[in-house]
């Protein structure tokens, strides 16, 4: 299928879709594959250093094994610093890299500017862009009850909260597909009986790499009741965007974006979403090598609750120390409420 394209972290999909293309989150595709180690001896082989984020590994290890994938949008501002020198590897290889950029003060002209330069390098306009924009409704609109019955009733747990939110990335590429089977998976946890978790957890930071993390906590009777970035993913401030018109209304959701931004506008959500939802501690997980480690420092400083930072390296299941360190975590908890 030539008409997929790659892309390295959540773009305005709607302009991806407006051209006829099909999106392709790189991420996904490594994290959700059979093997995922298998990609990074993958790029580990064709030279990749050891210290080295596991994602960046992993993303050039999907989109060289990926034949249908010719081109890829990179997000070389907002995200990770590394996206530069993997994008110069994969046009090395011979793709098409199509840069797009997240201003970091949230400049709206700026924002604009790119998401227009970015319609202008698929081949997609406004008006397509609006029509697919509109079709999206139902899924976000779907996503948000989802991560309500995550926290309010119990009704969905942690688990299937990170699957479905972190899916909306490109929507599986088919946003009438994605919005069927999620109609359909909501309607059935609409009759699921309510329960209250032992321990309410937040989860902050770049969804986790370890193959096993929410299963891991379910059985240690707690759950993740808030799963920040994946919830970024569903763009769940959408429908509080507003502007002079409807251009306006896209440029706003993706200004209201977080994880792009810097950790303060990040905070700012997660102050809000964890005293909403009653969380009693948080886990802040860091990426091996990334910079988003320093940020911890902050994190710890302003988010004024309990606070376990766990980093991760390669796809996996949890480590013996991992697994004692949320146990003691999940104890902690216990014993404050």
């Amino acid at each position: 299928m030539a008409n997929l394209i790659g892309i390295t972290a959540t773009i305005p999909s709607e302009v991806v879709y407006a051209a006829g293309l099909i999106p392709v989150d790189l991420n996904n595709g490594f994290i959700t594959s059979d093997q995922p180690s298998r990609y990074i001896e993958i790029a580990e082989r064709a030279g990749f250093p050891r210290n080295i984020c596991g994602w960046i590994k992993g993303i050039y290890a999907v989109a060289l094994e990926s034949p249908d994938i010719k081109s890829v949008i990179a997000v070389t501002q907002g995200d990770c610093s590394n996206t530069h020198a993997l994008m110069e590897v994969l046009h090395y290889h011979g793709m098409e890299i199509i840069p797009f950029a997240f201003p970091y003060d949230r400049d709206y002209d700026m924002l604009r500017l790119q998401i227009e330069k970015l319609m202008e390098r698929l081949g997609a306009d406004w008006g397509a862009t609006l029509k697919v924009h509109k079709s999206m409704r139902s899924a976000r609109r779907l996503l948000r009850e989802l991560d309500e019955m995550t926290w309010k009733t119990g009704q969905v747990s942690g688990l299937d909260n990170h699957r479905w939110l972190i899916a909306s990335s490109d929507f599986e590429g088919d946003v009438g597909d994605f919005t069927g089977r999620l109609e359909q998976f909501v309607e059935e946890r609409r009759n699921a009986p309510s329960r209250e978790p032992r321990v309410r957890l937040g989860f902050m930071g770049i969804p986790p790499i370890f193959t096993d993390f929410y299963q891991y906590l379910e059985a240690l009777d707690t759950d993740v009741v808030f799963n920040e970035i994946q919830r970024q993913f569903s763009m769940p401030r959408s429908a509080d965007s507003r502007g002079p018109s409807a251009e306006a209304h896209v440029v706003e959701q993706y200004r209201r974006y977080t994880y792009p931004y810097d950790i303060f506008f990040r905070l700012e959500d997660v102050k809000k979403e964890t005293a909403r939802r009653r969380v009693d501690g948080v886990i802040h997980y860091t990426q091996s090598f990334c910079f988003r480690q320093i940020q911890d420092l902050i994190v710890r400083k302003e988010l004024g609750m309990p606070i376990l930072t766990l980093e991760g390296d390669r796809p996996g299941p949890l480590d013996a120390r991992t697994k004692i360190r949320l146990e003691t975590f999940a104890e902690m908890l216990r014993e404050r409420r």
